[in-house]
């Protein structure tokens, strides 16, 4: 790994789109692969300045800052996407379910990451930022499990992240989930009301528990469709906490198909012996309002070919 000079010094205007952030956050999108330790550094000995003067990491920018950010030396990185996954790059091209100047909503396949991290330097949004390469602010507005596939939403503006942020605070995004479960579910449980707990392992996996000295958690259920020992069930987390619906359903009594953390053996075996590889939970549709427009919107999320696959053949 050699080290790379960036010489000249720069200055940014701040647009009304970019206002209302830290100017630490602003610095590590601009300086991209710069840790953040160089980051304060800059700016705690005054070389960042903001108008002409110095400025703390969490000084709010305002519409026409202008912002000198200084000479920095950066070590030369890796492509943030490996050779290896260019194909993978191209193909999320038709995960695409909708794009416009806001936003982009995904329909995420099992198995890819939302971002790089935990030994992981490829993700979801690395893959858009490969596709979009002229698109100056991309972002993750929510989160999936790795191996939760569909709905998931990155914004195009800083404003359009703002306002749906603020959305999903006011509880005004719903996110629906279909999920395998095993066993009959009940048609009378209609919700699971548990608060959970997080842990976190030696290893750093992360495990939720049902703990009643954990954070208020409420999911809500309906059954979409019966099999001989399993059953389709759409759940809607009222609350968005770390592994709710997977951790609810096992507190219910009818852990998640191929659930690898909170799920039942026998039962993901039998799944398996049908040709289920993966977790059997998937984002299917999404209602909310476009955060420029305000117009209401619904985008569902079809399964992929394996999920499909499985519920034929359980069907007959």
């Amino acid at each position: 790994m050699t080290d790379t000079n960036t010489t000249k010094v720069a200055f940014v205007t701040i647009s009304a789109d970019m206002a209302g952030q830290r100017i630490d956050n602003f610095l590590i999108t601009q300086l991209k692969g710069a840790p953040k330790s160089l980051v304060y550094r800059i700016v705690r000995k005054g070389e960042v300045r903001v108008n002409k003067k110095r400025c703390k990491p969490d000084y709010k920018l305002q519409p026409d800052d202008v912002v000198r950010i200084p000479p920095v030396r950066l070590a030369d990185r890796p492509d943030p996407v490996p050779s290896s996954k260019l194909n993978k790059v191209k193909d999320l091209e038709k995960h695409i379910m909708f794009e416009d100047d806001h936003l982009i909503v995904l329909n995420k396949p099992s198995g890819l990451a939302v971002h790089g991290g935990s030994g992981l330097s490829f993700g979801a949004i690395e893959a858009l930022r490969a596709l979009r390469p002229d698109a100056r602010f991309l972002e993750l507005v929510h989160r999936l499990d790795r191996d939760t596939s569909g709905c998931l939403v990155v914004a195009k503006k800083r404003s359009a992240l703002r306002e749906l942020h603020r959305m999903l605070r006011d509880k005004e995004v719903e996110k629906y989930y279909w999920c395998l479960v095993k066993g009959h579910w009940p048609a009378r449980r209609n919700k699971v009301n548990a608060p959970l707990m997080k842990n976190t392992l030696k290893s750093g996996e992360r495990m939720v528990r049902v703990d009643d000295q954990g954070k208020a958690a409420l999911t809500r259920y309906k059954v979409e469709q019966r099999y001989n020992k399993a059953t389709l069930v759409e759940a809607f987390p009222v609350t968005g906490r770390t592994h709710q619906i997977r951790v609810h359903c096992q507190a219910a009594g009818h852990p998640i198909a191929a659930d690898s953390k909170y799920g039942d053996r026998d039962f993901t075996a039998q799944m398996a012996d049908i040709g289920l590889n993966r977790l059997f939970l998937h984002a299917i549709r999404l209602r909310f309002k476009h955060p420029n427009t305000g117009k209401p919107m619904e985008i569902t999320a079809p399964l992929d070919v394996t999920l499909k696959a499985v519920l034929a053949d359980l069907a007959t």
